[in-house]
């Protein structure tokens, strides 16, 4: 192995530093396998939050975005004349400090051996639009290679992309990677129909089941005399991403079901456990939740709902760990209760919950009733999916 300084830095990018508590697994577990293959390796993050990046993975961490002091979104350039003043600030302010940013980028950048872009949903421009992660990955993209660092796609999911030019954007990073692979069928297909690609781009299980053992609680059931249920709770926006949650129909009919789904259990002397898997977009959903709990008068039933904070991945892991089922619109949350061999039942989070109540209990008691044969599959399956991770993680840094 080339012990030099470069080939000992690597450098990733993506959604990291939000509290995303998925995505920080997702960073964690990479930096782990890596350091398996590459016990010298130094990290580095291009990320959302430095700042909380540093602190969580002990790793330097550089913005990846370019940012732009507060007053320049201030109402001196609103008025009459409006349009020219957001041109000069566009000309004297926003493309010199972007010039800045990729001058910083090249320095961060350079010696590095590989910039890698572990999943993490990044590839999109949901609720962004094209100046933001798409233009990001792509400005990412040019510097890596002219930095001459291999650029590297792992288990990526795909979109959605709505504006041409994000589509460009992404496409053209796409085709400057040195290695690309997807964690989904769903999503190499959405990339191909945006022009050709190579069509041996593999799949893999999501980076998140390449988690280091140690790291799991024990598995175990939980349940005494009535299984505990686990509710995961998503910013549900809808197809529009809107923020507005008091006057958002989609996010309020989510809350109500889910609702519904917590009175049911609570019916049936069910213990349940919220639980939320984005501390910065969740703990408003978890706030709006309880309180509705509240309005019905759920919470009255000392101890059969548990809701505690949660900051860390070891303490989502640990609060997953302390139940029988999960019903959840996070993915990483899914995974995660999979690999603790977790029975899970997920909601979609793509547009309105089409199906009814029914539905939802009928799933649920099915789920219930099968649960002892599905967790040796679960279990093998996990198993299985670190297997597959291990053998991309050796393909990838074969003879370095």
């Amino acid at each position: 192995m080339n012990q030099n300084k470069k080939s000992n830095k690597i450098a990733f990018f993506g959604v990291f530093g939000s509290q995303n508590l998925g995505n920080e697994c997702t960073l964690e577990a990479t930096m782990y396998n890596i350091h398996k293959a590459l016990p010298n390796a130094t990290f580095t993050c291009l990320c959302t939050v430095p700042q909380d990046t540093e602190l969580r993975h002990s790793i330097p961490a550089f913005a990846a975005h370019r940012e732009y002091p507060a007053w320049l979104d201030s109402q001196l350039w609103s008025g009459r004349r409006s349009r020219l003043m957001k041109l000069l600030r566009k000309i004297l302010f926003r493309i010199p400090l972007e010039l800045i940013h990729w001058a910083k980028g090249f320095n961060v950048i350079k010696g590095s051996q590989m910039l890698i872009v572990p999943g993490t949903q990044v590839v999109s421009d949901y609720a962004t639009g094209p100046f933001s992660w798409p233009y990001d990955i792509f400005k990412w993209a040019i510097i890596a290679k002219l930095c001459r660092a291999r650029l590297l796609f792992l288990n990526i999911g795909v979109g959605p992309i709505y504006h041409p030019l994000s589509r460009w954007f992404i496409k053209a990073s796409l085709n400057l990677s040195d290695y690309r692979s997807y964690r989904d069928i769903a999503s190499k297909r959405y990339v191909e129909k945006m022009g050709p690609s190579q069509g041996c781009d593999p799949v893999y299980p999501d980076l998140a089941f390449s988690l280091p053992s140690a790291l799991l609680p024990a598995c175990h059931r939980v349940g005494k005399q009535r299984p505990v249920f686990g509710i995961g709770l998503k910013d549900y926006l809808g197809q529009d991403g809107s923020r507005d949650r008091d006057n958002n129909r989609t996010y309020r009919d989510y809350l109500n079901t889910l609702g519904d789904l917590v009175a049911w259990l609570c019916e049936r002397k069910y213990m349940v456990r919220v639980i939320i898997g984005d501390v910065s977009y969740d703990s408003d959903v978890k706030q709006d939740f309880m309180e509705l709990l509240h309005e019905r008068g759920l919470m009255d039933k000392e101890g059969q709902i548990v809701n505690e904070p949660v900051f860390t991945v070891e303490q989502l892991l640990s609060q997953i760990a302390a139940i029988d089922f999960l019903v959840t619109s996070r993915f990483h949350n899914l995974v995660l209760a999979l690999m603790l061999n977790k029975p899970v039942l997920c909601l979609s989070d793509h547009g309105k919950l089409d199906s009814g109540f029914d539905d939802l209990i009928d799933t649920l008691v099915k789920l219930e009733k099968n649960a002892e044969a599905l967790r040796p599959y679960i279990k093998h399956k996990t198993e299985e999916y670190r297997r597959t991770l291990d053998e991309q993680y050796s393909l990838i840094f074969k003879g370095v």
